[in-house]
């Protein structure tokens, strides 16, 4: 099958997300690496927009994957069988997290987990008002949607859910609008979508103080951000506050599927009775999906990768800085939002880097920004080599554009 007839099917069979899609042709991936159906290599710096931090086909979790698949594949609808892989995840999960958050019910994605995690706030509270941060994502089912804050996205999709507010993210004074109204404010622990914001210690010590002044159920979003992406298992960690309810998806599958939302057993228990069954998933919790992620967790308690986060975000940074045509560069571990001075010049760098063989990526609600988010497995060395990449790539677009 020709190239051509290939690209043509794939925008006519499948849905398409957007007009202009990257249309790399993979052949295989390995560690932090894609290769396409012609030969090319290209540095995955992208990681599958912050899933495969462990790298792709990590041994341990094929290994994990083999074993399961010898036993079972699905048997039952999540919640009725016990289930080797479902129960060590869950342990797993319950031996990182503090106390309060040991009660696991695995999903399939991360927008799956936040719909449920906001059911979980109304349920257990009794209330109806939600509050997410201006600047947030959430995902893009209507629930999820709604608790995010891009119009541009929304408008076309409404109504969407109702009684949903929005405080400004970093400002203390605007945590003021939770009441007892309020069910649950869900906001990510650190901005992805909106280019990498870092809320200050003291906002959110005073959301947590809040929240539980008001009764309302603090929910972190870490579907993009937790899983050792910013240098900490979890991202919350970084601050020494605790949410009621965490979610996560994405890394935690160690490439596979999954999503979460973690609480504890008083608070998740009010999804078992008026009514029954309060939140179900026929594929959530799937053996395989499980035993991928524990062995994901279980990769990232042996290896240091977490622990040299921060040392290698710091080294590609450092790198960075030398081109003055870079506005800003905010980060976390290693999340990146890279601001040049328009989205056209994004669009020139990120396009330039795909031509030289390493994978960058925009944001929704960010335009003059890209991207970068490597699995967590890179090397110094790998580092380095990427960083003269994009350097390159900077120095030719902009001598082309002068």
């Amino acid at each position: 099958m020709t190239d051509q007839i290939r690209t043509t099917d794939f925008k006519n069979l499948q849905g398409q997300t957007n007009k202009f899609p990257y249309l790399i042709d993979v052949d295989r991936a390995e560690g932090i690496y894609i290769w396409d159906k012609s030969g090319k290599k290209y540095i995955d710096m992208i990681a599958g927009v912050a899933v495969t931090n462990i790298g792709h086909r990590n041994p341990l979790v094929l290994d994990a994957i083999r074993q399961q698949l010898d036993k079972h594949l699905h048997v039952m609808v999540y919640g009725e069988y016990i289930q080797d892989s479902q129960l060590a995840l869950a342990k797993n999960l319950a031996s990182l997290l503090p106390e309060n958050l040991h009660c696991s019910y695995i999903v399939n994605s991360g927008t799956e987990a936040n719909e449920a995690a906001l059911k979980l706030a109304k349920r257990y509270t009794g209330r109806h008002e939600l509050i997410s941060c201006k600047g947030s994502y959430h995902g893009n089912t209507h629930g999820s949607m709604s608790v995010s804050y891009n119009e541009v996205k929304k408008s076309p999709f409404r109504p969407l859910l109702p009684a949903v507010k929005f405080i400004e993210f970093n400002n203390i004074a605007s945590l003021e609008i939770i009441t007892k109204e309020t069910a649950g404010v869900i906001l990510e622990t650190i901005q992805g979508d909106a280019g990498v914001r870092v809320p200050t210690k003291e906002f959110m010590i005073a959301l947590r103080k809040k929240c539980t002044e008001t009764g309302a159920l603090l929910i972190f979003d870490e579907v993009q951000v937790g899983i050792g992406r910013t240098g900490s298992m979890f991202a919350f960690e970084r601050f020494n506050v605790v949410p009621d309810v965490l979610t996560l998806g994405k890394a935690l599958g160690g490439g596979m599927p999954i999503g979460a939302f973690i609480s504890s057993t008083e608070i998740m228990e009010c999804l078992t009775h008026d009514p029954m069954l309060g939140h179900i998933t026929t594929f959530g919790g799937h053996p395989v999906i499980c035993a991928a992620a524990d062995a994901c967790l279980t990769v990232l308690k042996t290896e240091n990768w977490i622990h040299e986060c921060e040392t290698k975000g710091h080294i590609l940074e450092t790198m960075l800085k030398q081109n003055n045509e870079i506005v800003e560069i905010r980060r976390a571990g290693l999340l990146f939002a890279i601001e040049l001075k328009s989205a056209e010049r994004v669009q020139q760098i990120v396009e330039r880097c795909l031509e030289k063989g390493l994978i960058g990526f925009w944001f929704l609600s960010c335009p003059d920004s890209f991207r970068l988010s490597p699995p967590l497995s890179i090397t110094v060395d790998e580092i380095e080599l990427a960083g003269n990449i994009i350097l390159e790539a900077l120095r030719e677009t902009s001598t082309e554009t002068n």
